[in-house]
């Protein structure tokens, strides 16, 4: 039962989320003192940041968009670790995203947020990260990084109680950035990765490779026993077999503990039903 046999190593792999999560944000807060900024990192994390090992893709977008040039650098990570992982890279490897799954761990009412919600991380991207550094250059009030929760997570926080250590005058945050980091922890708290589900488009870039990436989250109708365990703890509502590489899964695998859900290759064989031969 060779299918059978991958759930099940695939399921192994959910339980170790947490720890590899962790590992990775070691990795991304400079643990050995070295500043690449020059190099591009895959993951939604402030370059500004005190303990930022490389550069925030996006971040590198817009400022690359509003001095009109185009950054091949950074479009060649995300292509190519797109192309591979997919959206792995939210579930897996992201250190804003891992924040939020703390968050959701407080004891409070949980809801799932309206599918179409999702829509509006192309928005951020196309308007705030596009459209609106190239029109009217970084110095814009709604330049993508003096809006950006993370900046003022793992910048401007940091500035502030540096500042404040060392008597300096405290610069403070816009207002603005302020709100919406305010707006975004009280979300967290009662929905699952609202940031990620909603608005984040470094998540709208992953999301669209979900559907040609070479790791895949793959449903095996043949396998469903219909017994809904997948719908039951999938994080982002129901219907989790019909979301399996969707743009808005961030594979965190949770829904692979039923056998009818594995990580495969775009190069496994699909299994054809018995019924799917039979002449009409």
């Amino acid at each position: 039962m060779p299918k059978l046999s991958r759930t099940k190593s695939t399921a192994k792999w959910a339980t170790w989320r947490w720890p590899i999560q962790f590992g990775f944000l070691i990795a991304w807060l400079d643990p050995f003192l070295l500043r690449l900024h020059s190099a591009c990192g895959p993951v939604f994390h402030c370059y500004s940041c005190p303990l930022a090992t490389f550069a925030c893709p996006i971040g590198v977008i817009a400022n690359f968009s509003a001095i009109h040039a185009v950054p091949f650098a950074a479009l060649g990570v995300l292509a190519l670790v797109g192309a591979i992982f997919g959206s792995f890279v939210c579930g897996w490897a992201c250190p804003f995203g891992f924040l939020q799954d703390l968050l959701a761990k407080i004891p409070t009412p949980k809801f799932a947020l309206p599918g179409w919600t999702g829509w509006f991380r192309y928005v951020t991207l196309a308007a705030f990260v596009l459209i609106i550094p190239y029109s009217f250059g970084e110095s814009h009030p709604l330049f993508f990084c003096s809006l950006c929760p993370a900046g003022a997570l793992e910048a401007a926080l940091p500035n502030v109680v540096q500042q404040a250590a060392t008597g300096q005058s405290i610069v403070w945050p816009s207002e603005i950035k302020t709100i919406i980091f305010s707006a975004f922890v009280i979300a967290s708290l009662f929905t699952w990765r609202p940031w990620c589900s909603a608005l984040c488009p470094l998540g709208a870039i992953y999301g669209l490779m979900n559907h040609f990436s070479l790791m895949v989250l793959r449903f095996h109708p043949e396998q469903c026993q219909g017994c809904e365990s997948c719908r039951s703890v999938c994080r982002d509502g129901k219907d989790a077999e019909f979301r399996a590489d969707s743009s808005r899964c961030v594979h965190c695998l949770e829904c692979s503990r039923c056998s009818a859900l594995s990580v495969e290759t775009i190069f496994t064989p699909i299994a054809i039903s018995p019924t799917a031969d039979r002449a009409d």
